[in-house]
């Protein structure tokens, strides 16, 4: 297993699957072992996957200052792991909770970003509210799954204040495509690759300034992708077409039938969206372009 040294001499570890040039993946969570991401679908035969451990997690050793797990401690992680690969500029795919730390990245680093693909994002870092009559409305996209009633009761009870310990677990269908084996394997494997008290310290106080990583953002010469599921609660496409507007070079994607993990609902459709993102060159990557696949 690679590893290298953080800047506080913290061990963090990384994967590499498939051939080509490569591509820093950063995995959600908040501070989730990057299995869950697996080869993206079979990202990894168009792309090498370089998928990071982020400190206390997966293969990464745990570090002497907890407080190095807040979003934006973590920025020089992910430097540290640009310069152990030799990279003047590098290819960056993060998911959810990640997108919050590859906004940052490029805010803090710009020149080190060649392309940005925001994979069903996190919307903490720059600011924008989704509202629970949003995320109510997503939930109504799958009133025909046969699972539907107990899971939207158990939202409505969320959002309203009045969730109980088995809510959360209850509406973990919405996040799924399709809620089949695959989907409830791979939320169960969740609780034993998330280390709950770096999670709890990813976006505390002082983590996030939207102003100014918008305003960063708005000088971002790199292209971005912002991929969004069509029926994903978590990041309902509403919210991501806002974050898409925030650069200057981005294109916003909706997924047809896809929640939280797009790989997982439509692995040939994500992979040809992504594949053609990145292999695309700059000069034909157009400015805010919006639109469904």
């Amino acid at each position: 297993m690679p590893t290298f040294s953080a800047h506080d001499g913290t061990e963090l570890a990384y994967h590499v699957s498939g051939d080509g040039p490569p591509v820093v993946c950063l995995p959600g969570g908040p501070m989730q072992a990057s299995a869950y991401l697996g080869d993206l679908g079979g990202l990894s035969a168009h792309r090498k996957l370089i998928t990071l451990d982020l400190r206390g997690t997966g293969r990464s050793a745990t570090p002497e200052d907890a407080a190095s797990y807040r979003c934006d401690r973590l920025v020089d992680d992910v430097d540290a792991l640009r310069k152990h690969l030799g990279l003047e500029t590098m290819d960056v795919l993060a998911h959810s909770a990640g997108t919050n730390l590859a906004a940052l990245y490029a805010g803090r680093h710009p020149e080190r970003v060649g392309k940005l693909a925001l994979i069903t994002p996190s919307v903490m870092a720059v600011g924008i509210t989704i509202t629970a009559d949003v995320r109510l409305e997503a939930a109504q996209l799958r009133r025909d799954e046969p699972w539907f009633p107990a899971a939207f009761a158990a939202l409505e009870a969320i959002v309203a204040g009045k969730a109980t310990a088995d809510s959360f677990e209850a509406i973990a269908p919405f996040f799924y495509g399709r809620w089949d084996e695959t989907a409830r394997a791979h939320r169960a494997a969740e609780d034993r690759q998330k280390n709950k008290e770096a999670a709890a310290v990813f976006g505390a106080e002082g983590a996030f300034h939207p102003d100014a990583t918008r305003s960063a953002l708005a000088r971002l010469a790199a292209p971005a992708l912002v991929l969004a599921g069509e029926v994903d609660l978590n990041s309902p496409p509403r919210a991501t077409a806002d974050f898409a507007e925030l650069f200057p070079h981005a294109e916003s994607v909706v997924q047809p039938g896809a929640g939280h993990f797009p790989w997982l609902d439509d692995a040939d459709r994500f992979v040809a969206t992504t594949t053609a993102f990145l292999e695309r060159t700059t000069a034909q990557t157009c400015p805010a372009v919006t639109g469904r696949e």
